[in-house]
């Protein structure tokens, strides 16, 4: 572009305030705060003058400046934080937001967020009151336990609580269960940032109780157990009950911690998956303090739930780091909700997603797959859609060996390849999210919710066949 045009360009770019005036006849902005349009036409013009300082060619027409602008400005005021179809198979999928929450839990929150409650106020003195008694009652019915307070999320259950028992002490530690999870959670950091000393104990695949035994010292502060949930050790192995560690922590006036992770409040093996540790065992093994995730096989809002005895409990609800740990109102209202529903187990599998999911069978699974397949062929006759036998995960770092049978649905579209297919199932509104296996995209029935097979189906037919 010769300087002159260029030159000329520059001048012939309208105003801020001209744009600005323009959009207010246009009914499509009267929705939008005049804050965003006003920084959408500054971002707009901007791109448009370094265009022109580039040589490339400009539209600097007011229609085609307002129509950029409009586009512009829906972008910034849409939400970040969207909802997604989960057709990955994956049950507690981090990325997309572990458990789903039971309607219970959603209508005890909407009725507690349009209301004043008695979060801190004790009604029967008038007094003020503790927010961690909504819960802490029904959790220690749950599991056996003595006190029970919910904080954050269970990487801050475990950092209160290590802080609490063994700042500036030794924490003894079998060397196979120093873990680490998603988001670079690791138990040697953890007990770092709690003012914890970590003493390794054991090697890698074995540890015994003369390990731990050995390892006392008058610097001593705690034992700790963390469950391995997301991996397992097979072979030439050995491990330290939490029976026997808590034997000996009494013996020698220690007190046992243990980290379930995931924490469960049922024997899912009755449901034909492997055995998890539950709660309720390790408080019977005589553990001081347990502490377990509210989002993950509990199947309720993001916490970190610990219980024990109530003198070390009182000890944690008193440390100054809870309050910086504290759920609000929201959380424990959907944490009490989803909690009732354990007194009834039958209940509880029915009516908590994630227990329903995770419980579903491969029956069950071929029923929700052929009627959606069925819907599919109908709408788009321009891919190969079939059946296909395949499994799905728990996820949540839970049962880190199991696969659940699922009968899935298998898409080769003719006329674009499979990863196009997934950028453009992820970027649709709502997003759908599935998985690739050798060349197929898999979208799998076990984590897709009631009502959406239409929104899948529509989507597909939208994508592939261009409408």
């Amino acid at each position: 572009m010769p300087p002159t045009d260029k030159h000329q360009q520059l001048r012939n770019l309208p105003g801020v305030d001209h744009i600005l005036e323009n959009t207010k006849e246009d009914e499509r902005f009267f929705e939008i705060p005049r804050k965003v349009i006003l920084e959408s036409i500054r971002s707009i013009l901007e791109s448009i003058r370094q265009d022109i300082l580039d040589n490339h060619t400009a539209e600097i027409q007011d229609n085609s400046i307002i129509e950029q602008t409009l586009e512009a400005a829906r972008e910034r005021i849409k939400n970040r934080l969207v909802p997604v179809i989960n057709a990955t198979g994956v049950v507690l999928h981090t990325n997309l937001g572990r458990a789903l929450l039971c309607q219970d839990a959603l209508e005890n929150i909407q009725t507690i967020s349009q209301s004043y409650s008695n979060l801190e106020l004790n009604l029967a003195t008038g007094k003020r009151g503790i927010r961690y008694s909504a819960v802490e009652a029904l959790i220690c019915e749950l599991t056996g336990a003595q006190s029970a307070i919910a904080v954050n999320n269970n990487a801050g259950a475990v950092l209160l609580a290590l802080n609490t028992l063994a700042k500036d002490t030794e924490v003894v530690v079998s060397r196979g269960e120093l873990v680490e999870i998603g988001g670079s959670f690791r138990i040697p950091d953890i007990m770092s940032k709690s003012g914890c000393h970590l003493k390794e104990v054991g090697t890698t695949n074995r540890t015994h109780l003369r390990d731990y035994e050995q390892a006392v010292t008058e610097n001593t502060g705690l034992f700790l157990k963390v469950h391995t949930s997301n991996y397992k050790i097979e072979g030439f192995t050995a491990s330290v009950g939490l029976a026997e560690l808590s034997c000996l922590g009494r013996k020698k006036n220690i007190p046992v911690m243990e980290d379930l992770g995931s924490g469960t409040l049922i024997d899912f093996s009755k449901y034909g998956l492997p055995a998890e540790p539950l709660v309720s065992d390790s408080i019977s093994s005589g553990a001081d303090v347990v502490t377990f995730s509210g989002d993950k096989l509990l199947g309720g809002p993001q916490s970190g739930i610990i219980v024990g005895k109530r003198e070390t409990i009182e000890k944690i609800k008193a440390n100054p780091l809870t309050r910086a740990l504290r759920i609000d109102k929201l959380t424990l209202g959907a944490l009490e909700a989803t909690l009732k529903l354990y007194r009834d187990e039958k209940q509880a599998i029915r009516k908590i997603p994630t227990l329903r999911m995770l419980t579903m069978s491969y029956d069950q699974t071929c029923k929700k797959s052929e009627a959606l397949e069925k819907q599919i062929k109908k709408v788009i006759p321009t891919a190969r859609v079939e059946l296909a036998d395949l499994e799905s995960r728990p996820g949540g770092g839970s049962f880190p060996e199991l696969k659940l049978p699922t009968r899935c649905i298998t898409i080769r579209p003719e006329n674009m390849s499979v990863a196009r297919l997934e950028k453009s199932l992820r970027q649709a509104s709502p997003a759908i999210i599935g998985r690739i296996e050798g060349n197929r995209y898999i979208i799998d029935p076990r984590t897709i919710q009631t009502g959406q097979d239409e929104i899948i189906s529509t989507t597909l037919e939208k994508i592939l066949l261009k409408k």
